[in-house]
This record gives structure tokens, sequence and C-alpha cells, in this order.
């Protein structure tokens, strides 16, 4: 650790185990005191709102290929436009989220972002051709880049310690459960009715938003110390005494406020460049394993392979996806995110080896009635490792390798990658399987490998470290 480094660590010190006393006393205090977590259980479920419209944005494309291009004559680079764009409008709006949900509060960016998706599923909804299509798949981009950060944002400041890990673990699951349910709606109902049940998340969202609180963090940030107050008292309970938690938030706020700011820029000094590395590193790999455009576009994967009813296919991808991220986040806390990771990075070289050999044969014209069953085996196998470790562990790490002065320049600068990445495979991935679906699968795979390398070579065991022990492991 350098000289440097320690400095930081002896400035943050000090006010941090303040905080941390207070907290405890706090939490000690609060369980004497029938604290009432029904408001935020209620908050929480009114935010998550905004993950399942997420998940409802992102799962869209998948099930509604044909129909789109059939019904409007688009080619394939037209769809393509269509099927990426969403990722453009996200990684705009995640990008001002940070500023927006400081500038608006929690629940306005909430607001804001469900209007954007709304008015994007309307337009796409009326549409008559690929301008009003694709502006309002940007829009629906733009307001889930929004929610992708304001949700576990919100869900973070307000709930009690002892459930913030369960609760910031709901946002993730949302997201998976709006991705499933668009896969199997698309199914069964047309396109422009599946852009309608995406604005039914957001109303419930805007409805549950004039009955719950803003969050107490940012009511102190801002200086609103009454209703900093009063929201904190309406989360815990008439019979709560708040007291002790106030002046912890408080104390927290301006240890904040003291800080130094820091610019992207600053990130690639000699201080922050490993932990640059090791997020930017891992959401490049995350997307180039190819998640953004084996799961856009699924059922074309499907016919592509020969299966006889795609959506078939397009049903056992969206089940699979909820029960394993399931599994992935009990397993996170207790595996260690290493081990998840490689296991994970494992499994999409596995799925997709299987699926590019099934494009092989199909290619080669060898043992056909196999294709269609060694395809969808690959694809299933894909989603249940990208479920288990590698959709959700690389946020973690991210929000657990930088000093908290500089997590939201951080931040910015690994959801831009993030975003950038999401959009590049999305857009090429029906290009190249026109060009050729086996070695598509296959480069897949070779990211999948290389993932497995990267995460034993560089990334650390963050699981049941301080911030401090795990800027003294990156940096020695």
């Amino acid at each position: 650790m350098t000289i440097d480094e320690c400095k930081d660590i002896e400035n943050l010190e000090q006010p941090f185990l303040e905080y941390a006393k207070i907290v405890d006393s706090e939490d000690e205090e609060i369980s004497k005191k029938n604290e009432s977590i029904g408001m935020v259980l209620l908050s929480t479920c009114v935010a998550v709102c905004g993950s399942f419209e997420f998940g409802s944005c992102v799962g869209y494309s998948a099930p509604t290929q044909s129909g789109i291009r059939n019904d409007l004559k688009l080619t394939l680079a037209e769809y393509s436009m269509f099927g990426s764009i969403i990722t453009v409008g996200a990684m705009i709006g995640a990008i001002t989220s940070g500023r927006i949900a400081d500038f608006i509060g929690r629940k306005g960016a909430m607001r804001m972002s469900a209007i954007f998706c709304i008015t994007g599923w309307l337009a796409v909804y009326f549409s008559m051709g690929t301008l009003v299509l694709d502006m309002g798949r940007f829009l629906t981009g733009f307001g889930i880049g929004i929610f992708s950060y304001v949700v576990p944002v919100f869900i973070a400041e307000i709930a009690p310690k002892n459930l913030r890990g369960g609760l910031t673990t709901i946002n993730q699951l949302m997201i998976v459960c709006g991705s499933s349910v668009a896969y199997l709606l698309g199914t069964v109902i047309t396109w422009r009715n599946l852009a309608l049940t995406g604005i039914l998340p957001c109303t419930l969202l805007l409805v549950g938003l004039f009955f719950i609180p803003e969050s107490p963090r940012w009511l102190a940030k801002v200086g609103l110390e009454k209703e900093f107050e009063a929201a904190l008292r309406k989360l815990r309970g008439k019979d709560a005494d708040v007291s002790r938690e106030a002046a912890g938030i408080q104390a927290y706020v301006d240890t904040l406020q003291s800080l130094p700011k820091t610019r992207i820029l600053d990130l690639f000094g000699s201080k922050y460049i490993q932990s640059v590395i090791i997020g930017v590193g891992l959401m490049v790999f995350q997307q180039f394993i190819g998640i953004n455009g084996i799961g856009f576009y699924a059922s074309q994967t499907f016919e592509s392979a020969g299966l006889s009813n795609s959506n078939i296919g397009t049903i056992a991808y969206a089940v699979v996806q909820v029960p394993i991220t399931v599994v992935g986040a009990f397993l996170m806390d207790r595996s260690g995110r290493r081990p998840l990771l490689m296991v994970s990075a494992t499994g999409t070289f596995v799925g997709c080896f299987l699926t590019g050999a099934s494009f092989y044969l199909k290619g080669s014209g060898i043992l056909l009635e196999w294709v269609p069953i060694l395809a969808v085996s690959g694809v299933l196998v894909y989603i249940s490792a990208f479920s288990i470790g590698m959709g959700a562990v690389p946020w973690v790490i991210m929000s657990e390798i930088f000093p908290i002065h500089v997590k939201s320049a951080a931040g910015s600068l690994v959801v831009l990658v993030n975003w950038l990445g999401a959009w590049a495979v999305s857009y090429t991935f029906s290009f190249l399987m026109a060009w050729t679906a086996t070695g598509t699968f296959m480069l897949y795979a070779g990211f999948g490998l290389l993932t497995v390398l990267f995460v034993a070579k560089v990334v650390p065991e963050t699981k049941g470290k301080t911030l401090e022990e795990i800027q003294a492991i990156i940096n020695s």
C-alpha cells in the first residue's frame, strides 16, 4: 500500500468508525422498539417495479423479431438497429442518472424514468416505420438507464442495516423476472400488445410513489432536515426511536461531503488504476461473452438451429433464469465472488461451445436430428451459468473495489463501458450469425475462457473484507 493510500485511510478511518459505532448502537436501540418494516417493504416493492420494467425492455426484442420484421418489412440491419439502440439510450440515461437523482431526488428520478418508458412504449405501439420504432426503443432505453442506477441506490438508502443485503438482491431478481415475463408473453400475444404490457410496471410505480417517502439520506444531503426526520420516522414506524439513526446518517453525509471530488481522468492515476482494470475488465467480459446478443435474439437462434417451434426454446430460456438467479444470490456470500465468477464463466464457455457445435453439425449435414436439441441445450446451459454469477457478481465487485470518495466517477466509467459493450454485442450479433453462426458462438466461448483467466489472475476475493482490506489487497 502506498503512503498516499495510508493517509487516505487514516483520514477516513475515524469518521467512519464513529459512524459505525452510532449505527451499531442505533440497531440495538431499534431492536427494542418494535420497529415496523412495513413501509420499507412497500417502498421496496414500488421501487422494484422499475427493475421489472428494466427486464421487460431488455426482453422485448427476443420474442418479437419475426412479428416486427414481417409487419413493418424491416431488413436485418434495421432490426439490429432497433434491438441495439436501447443500449445507447440506457448508456446516456445511466451516465446522467447520478446527477438527475441528486438534483430532483430518488423519487423524482424514478418518476422521470417511468414517463420516458411509457412514452417509448407508446411510440413502439403506434409505430408504422423505423423512425418512430427506433425512437420509442431509445426512450425506453434512456428510462431504464436511470432505473439501473436509482432503484438499487434508493433501496440501499431506505433499508435498515440488517435487511439491506436481502432487499437489494430483489433488484436483480426483478430484472430477470421482467425479462422472463416478456419472453413468455411474447409467445402468445402480438408485438404491439406486448409493448402495452410494458406500460403496466411504470403505471404501478407512478401510483406507488405517492404513498412512499423520499430517501432520508438524500433529504439530509440537500439540507431538508424536517422532511428528513419525517421520512425516516415513516420508514421505521411511529413507535421507533430514530434519533440515533438520524444522527448516524447526518454524520455519514457530513463525512461524504468533506471528501475530495474525483474526476474520471483521476481514476487512471497509479492510485486507482488496478481497481479500474478490475472493474472495467469484468464489465467488458460480462458483455463480450455475448449475453445481450444471445438474450436479445434468442428466438432467432432457435429458428436458425432448425427448432420447429422457437417458442418452446424461448419459454425454456425464460423459465430457467429466475430460479438460477435466486441460487446465485444465496451463493454469493457463501462461496465467495471469485469461485462463482469462474464457475459461471466456465459454464458460459460450455454453453456457447455446445451451441456452436450444433451449427457446425448443421452446416456439415451431420446428425441433423440432434442439432436443435444441442442448440437449445447449449443456450440453456449458457443462460443458467450467466445467471448464477456473471450477471450480478461484476456489479457487486464494482461496488466494493473503489474507495467511497471515487465511487461516483468510477461508477460512471464502469457503466459507460458496460453499455458500450452491450451496444456492440447486440448490434453485431445478427450480422455475425448471418456470416457464421458457428464462429459467433465459438467467439463468445473464447471470451468465456479469457474471463476465467482474467478472474484467476487479476480479480481479488472481496467476500467478508472491509474497504481498507480490499484496497490493501488490490494495491499490494
